[in-house]
């Protein structure tokens, strides 16, 4: 077929856009170039450019260009063609130990080496090569790959760079007059080695078109404009006294004092803070009025370039809560917005609003979210530091915003709550143009349209959970069978046996798909809903044949680093095994497009960039009849360790739920598509991800961990949420009644299903676990509407379950009309 006119105008648009994702760390004015000249290029990204994570996150784009074809189409002659032959050497000889030490682990821990593999990444191996490639030009490319299954290691050649690259990049700096960093990453790597170097670019991972931007940066054709979403630091710098990566039970001690929160309140200065970006311009600032108006506090600045590139701006309006019964970081984020593009000597006015409600801090004692009485101040910041003093927000008493229920159990520890330092707690002068304003209460009752409507009608308290919906029961669910009901909450499954689908390519509809609803109520006029993974893009096959069995995938669907570690007979049987065309068979392709990973999204700062992305991602759901997309991804970076971050947005809960809403918001404006939030919730390490226990105080997790869906889907409406994989102080996720109907359909008002993560009884626990999987009649009974993807054997024990009323047959009526409804919406006759 060959390449299709929406796949360039997709990836014409993601290149010409990919800049707002970068982040410029340094710059000593250098770059950008004025043409294309003779250019060293050394580092792992130069050949092995990552485009996005592994896992979910792959998509099979038809193009992907590496940064030395990329440089070389832009016209620069590269000079380091011998070092990048020699370190293609040394990288084939490393990667062969690396899966021999994998073989070998297996053997030691008796588990195959394929499931250990999931998601490791090699360590930058050490090498020594002569660095002799001529030009005033250079660049040094540092990769590093993560992915779902493993979590990143804190040793060389990852978290940390390598000898070999520390000892190359400072050659680089002497050696050449024109040098620059870049890093193409999908997280932090601790820079403190390097950080004499003038120019440090953080390129991210922006899918197909990654090496392109980084040519279009080099020339000035396009300006970084990105800001961290994550703080950088060095690795003892973030707070350890939390645990990671315990196989059972991972203490959450540090509570709600995460990524800047944390460095702010202990007085630690990062290497490159939360919101830090640097251009090739230079931007002013100034104050234009602050205003309140009934709940809405709305700040307007005016940022101007000041210097001789054309560029764009950010800037973050923050709020200092007053500390009293509770105790407050020393700032968190309350808004941001991000200029046009500012030519030289252009201004451009940013109007920054947010509701006095979001500035509420749980009171766990008395279960509300309050406002404490005193000054709440609101400071302006640029991606530099540079400070404005707007308003101040006085609250004469404490202010009930919404009151609860709790409704998890408490952890075993206590929250860390730092020593205040007053000299950490304000940045910026006080100047006598800021204004101050009185919070009045009548301004923070319901408004239209917010009313609670999860309190009860006749005593305005919030009653216990219980069965919702009953009077919605569709008549056709009535008329449903046990059999039926059970395979209407079930993913498709063949029903006479055999195993479960392979996790991301379950699809029977749609060659790829992760998944499907059932189709063996075709008859009732029961359509099916066809789910592709996410979330940097749709994960489908590339080509497949159809027949009157359906639809075959071509080739192979693994993932090449696990067929890898299959035995070569395996592999042998695989590859005789694929599905290769017929005579006369048709072959269709389903080539998607690459979008900048999780984090490189977040970094832009701006919605209207990722709105559009997800645009871009709805248009080929239409194309290729997926309905649901299974992303995004919005769980908090709270270790940077977290093996799937790169696909999470940020540290903080409302960029990452601002841009999940924006991603929606995409998606949804087409007819029949929709998204869904994952992982719901706590979802922040990958060791044991399935039997992992996150315990975590109630205020952290409402104010960190849940917040951001909360914004999500106030803002947007997803049509679905799918349950993380691990327990919250001892429940499965997809098993809490309390979390699903309690807080997501009672609190924030989710109107469509949920789904749990892909459950397969192949994934088995690590020696040592002691907690379970879900069960599919225990998540039924949560009000999780979905059991993915399903299987014989978890369609058998629900059945079980009904006809022993283990769970109730009202409740599996509830859920089945859930997704009937969603059917109707996506997928209607």
């Amino acid at each position: 077929m060959g390449i299709q006119e929406f796949e360039i105008k997709h990836n014409d648009y993601l290149r010409k856009n990919g800049a707002e994702c970068c982040v410029l760390l340094k710059s000593d004015g250098q770059f950008p170039l004025l043409s294309p000249v003779k250019i060293a290029a050394y580092g792992s990204g130069v050949r092995h450019t990552v485009k996005g994570g592994t896992g979910s996150g792959e998509v099979n784009s038809r193009t992907f260009h590496n940064m030395e074809w990329s440089l070389k189409y832009a016209g620069f002659t590269i000079t380091s063609g011998d070092w990048l032959d020699q370190y293609d050497k040394v990288r084939e000889e490393a990667y062969e130990k690396f899966l021999q030490d994998i073989r070998r682990e297996a053997r030691q821990k008796r588990t195959l080496a394929i499931m250990l593999a999931m998601g490791r990444s090699m360590p930058e191996p050490e090498y020594s090569i002569p660095m002799e490639a001529d030009g005033d030009t250079a660049i040094y490319v540092v990769s590093r790959n993560s992915g779902e299954g493993s979590d990143r290691m804190q040793m060389s050649g990852d978290l940390t760079l390598s000898d070999t690259e520390v000892r190359d990049i400072l050659a680089c700096h002497e050696k050449y007059p024109r040098f620059m960093l870049v890093l193409n990453t999908g997280g932090p790597v601790d820079l403190t080695p390097v950080l004499k170097v003038g120019n440090i670019l953080i390129l991210s991972q922006l899918g197909a078109v990654t090496g392109q931007v980084l040519s279009d940066i080099l020339l000035g054709i396009q300006t970084p404009s990105g800001h961290l979403a994550t703080t950088w630091a060095p690795l003892d710098a973030y707070p350890h006294m939390g645990s990671f990566e315990e196989i059972n039970d991972t203490r959450y001690k540090e509570g709600i004092y995460v990524g800047y929160r944390y460095f702010d309140a202990v007085g630690k200065k990062p290497l490159f803070p939360f919101g830090y970006g640097c251009s090739y311009t230079t931007f002013s600032m100034e104050l234009q009025n602050a205003r309140l108006e009934a709940d809405q506090v709305a700040i307007s600045v005016k940022a101007a370039n000041t210097g001789r590139f054309a560029g764009k701006e950010v800037l973050f309006a923050y709020v200092r809560k007053p500390e009293g019964i509770l105790d407050q970081p020393p700032r968190a984020l309350a808004a941001f917005a991000k200029t046009k593009l500012l030519l030289s000597g252009d201004a451009d006015i940013l109007t920054m609003t947010f509701s006095l409600r979001d500035l509420a801090s749980y009171d766990t004692a008395q279960a509300e979210w309050v406002l404490e009485p005193g000054t709440y101040t609101i400071t302006v910041e640029n991606g530099i530091g540079e400070t404005i003093t707007a308003a101040f927000l006085d609250a004469p008493e404490r202010m009930v915003i919404r009151r609860c229920k709790n409704v998890f159990s408490a952890p075993d520890f206590e929250d860390f709550r730092p020593e205040r330092k007053e000299e950490t707690y304000l940045s910026g002068s006080l100047p006598d143009t800021a204004v101050t304003f009185t919070i009045d209460a009548d301004d923070l009752r319901n408004l239209p349209g917010e009313e609670d409507d999860y309190l009860d009608d006749d005593t305005g308290e919030i009653p216990d959970v219980h069965l919702r919906d009953t009077a919605k029961i569709d008549p056709l669910i009535m008329d449903l069978n046990d059999e039926e009901l059970c395979h209407l909450v079930m993913g498709a499954f063949d029903p006479k046996g055999g195993i479960a689908g392979m996790i991301g390519d379950s699809g029977m509809s749609v060659a790829g798909a992760a998944g499907e609803t059932t189709d063996v109520l075709t008859d009732k006029g029961i359509r099916t809903l066809v789910m592709a993974d996410g979330p940097a893009g749709l994960r489908l096959s590339r080509e497949y044949v159809k027949d009157e069995q359906g639809v075959h995938a071509l080739g192979s669907s693994m993932i090449e680093s696990m067929t890898d570690l299959l035995p070569g007979p395996v592999r042998a049987f695989l590859r005789f095994t694929e599905r290769k065309p017929r005579s006369g068979e048709e072959v269709f392709e389903q080539y998607a497009s690459a979008i900048p990973i999780g984090t490189a999204l977040a970094q832009s700062f701006n919605t209207e960039y990722a709105s559009a992305c997800g645009d871009l991602v709805g248009d080929e759901m239409e194309r290729f009849g997926v309905h649901l997309w299974l992303a995004p991804a919005l769980n908090i970076h709270r270790d940077i360790r977290c093996g799937r971050n790169f696909e999470y947005y940020s540290e903080d809960p409302l960029v990452s739920g601002k841009f999940a809403a924006a991603i929606t918001n995409g998606v949804q404006k087409h007819a029949g598509c929709g998204t869904v939030l994952k992982h719901y919730a706590a979802n922040n390490q990958e060791l044991n991800r399935m039997y992992s226990n996150s315990m975590v105080s109630e205020r952290a997790l409402r104010e960190i961990y849940l917040k951001g869906f909360e914004i999500a889907v106030r803002e947007s409406h997803p049509c679905a949420v799918m349950t993380s994989y691990n327990l919250i102080n001892g429940i499965h996720t997809s098993e809490s009644r309390e979390l699903i109907e309690q807080i997501l359909r009672g609190e924030f008002g989710h109107t469509g299903i949920v789904m749990t993560d892909w459950v397969v009884s192949a994934m088995k626990p690590l020696a040592g676990s002691t907690h379970r999987n879900a069960l599919p009649h225990k998540v039924e009974a949560a009000g999780g509407d979905l059991f993915m993807p399903g299987s014989r054997k978890d369609y058998d024990r629900l059945l079980e379950a009904v006809r022993t009323d283990a769970v109730s047959r009202e409740q599996l009526q509830v859920n089945a009309t859930r997704v009937l409804e969603m059917i109707r919406r996506l997928n209607p006759e």
